[in-house]
């Protein structure tokens, strides 16, 4: 007979750690990990519920899925895992600063089904939201998904969802694992993005060209990733980058190439000087530099800067349709999810994906209803109230 899944009350997630009152569910943690191998992705029919519960039971302790992903349950400083760097206050900063911005309502026009869905880069997709490529599943979500299980997952749900899925390349992942992924991604016909660390150009030039082979729509560069250095593997290096190094890159692939962990206007420029075809401001979950202001506070003035001379995506606890509707008012053109579809894939595998991304594109339908935007292009930043504290970062 199946266990009840473990749950946790609202104080006791929002505590920051898990007491004993919270293991008192399965007993010990030793229990509760015993329990978890034993667990599966759900199959078949699902509630949204039933997928963020029995996420909760394999991801434990690396996730705890709580009733707000907002940096402050248990993962505090759990890294590896889903929690944020230090005290998890850049994570934290993520949230807040999104939770601020608030939509302006409006009712008088004439807008009743919105069009939702967004031009990216030549592939036509329901939502300006797509997954964002997120690796390690033994080192940071448990190890209860084979690399094959979980591309497969994202990248299936997110194609049925009509939208993109993503394909990571780990910082301590060998080359062999990041074929792997890509051959299961072309094998399975799907369309996604992929990932890259930031390696050696050598060695980041030679992932282009296999991902190149594999189908992928664009690539990025997660720049924010070079304060991992002491974190990579013998033989692996990751470094920040220079604009000739950049402009080397871009050069380099046929495949429009965003550079990632943008968080002020200046380096947005020099992504532009070195032809990027777009940035991604991010401050890679909270989880590279502690302490970082969020996304939604600095989006606005790289926005201003950028001026529509490049491609802009943003990330940051995006888990509603409402977060992709802000994040456009505030200048991105597209959003990344990562954390929210990796508990999808986690509870329910590609159904799983594809349940929280449709939830996700009915939410953004609806609140473009209620502020009057006809389609993706309409959504600006009138609908919307920007807090006066939105960082002003030169």
């Amino acid at each position: 007979m199946e266990t009840k899944p473990v749950t946790f009350s609202r104080r006791t997630l929002l505590q920051g750690s898990l007491s004993a009152a919270g293991l008192a569910a399965t007993g010990t943690a030793a229990a509760a990990a015993a329990e978890g191998e034993k667990k599966r992705p759900l199959t078949g029919k699902m509630t949204y519920q039933q997928v963020r519960d029995r996420a909760r039971e394999l991801m434990m302790p690396r996730c705890y899925v709580c009733p707000e992903c907002n940096g402050r349950g248990p993962c505090v400083g759990q890294v590896p895992g889903f929690g944020g760097m230090g005290a998890s206050r850049g994570f934290q900063a993520n949230y807040d600063s999104l939770a601020a911005v608030q939509l302006n309502q409006r009712v008088i026009h004439d807008v009743k089904k919105p069009d939702t869905s967004l031009d990216f880069f030549g592939t036509k997709i329901s939502m300006p939201c797509v997954a964002a490529p997120t690796g390690g599943t033994t080192y940071n979500m448990g190890g209860h998904l084979t690399e094959e299980e979980f591309v497969t997952a994202i990248c299936g749900g997110c194609t049925q969802a009509g939208t993109l899925g993503a394909v990571a390349d780990g910082i301590g992942d060998p080359l062999p694992v990041f074929e792997k992924r890509l051959d299961t991604l072309k094998s399975l016909g799907f369309k996604a993005i992929v990932g890259l660390k930031p390696r050696l150009n050598k060695d980041i030039i030679e992932r282009m060209r296999l991902a190149e082979q594999a189908g992928v729509v664009a690539l990025t560069i997660d720049l924010d990733s070079a304060g991992r250095a002491a974190r990579a593997t013998k033989g692996q290096t990751v470094e920040p980058k220079t604009l000739a190094q950049m402009k080397e890159l871009v050069k380099a692939s046929r495949l429009p190439l965003l550079f990632k962990g943008i968080m002020t206007p200046d380096e947005a420029e020099l992504c532009i000087k070195a032809g990027a075809a777009g940035i991604v401001v991010s401050n890679h979950g909270g989880r590279t530099l502690a302490d970082t202001p969020g996304t939604a506070a600095v989006l606005p003035r790289i926005a201003d800067r950028v001026k529509g001379r490049c491609f802009i995506m943003v990330d940051g606890t995006v888990a509603r349709g409402t977060d992709v509707l802000k994040y456009l008012a505030l200048g991105a053109n597209c959003t990344l999810a990562g954390r929210h579809f990796v508990r999808g894939a986690h509870g329910g595998l590609a159904d799983g994906v594809a349940l929280f991304a449709n939830r996700m594109r009915s939410e953004l339908a609806v609140a473009m209803v209620l502020t009057g935007a006809k389609n993706i292009k309409a959504i600006n930043r009138k609908m919307i109230t920007i807090p006066q504290y939105t960082a002003n970062v030169l």
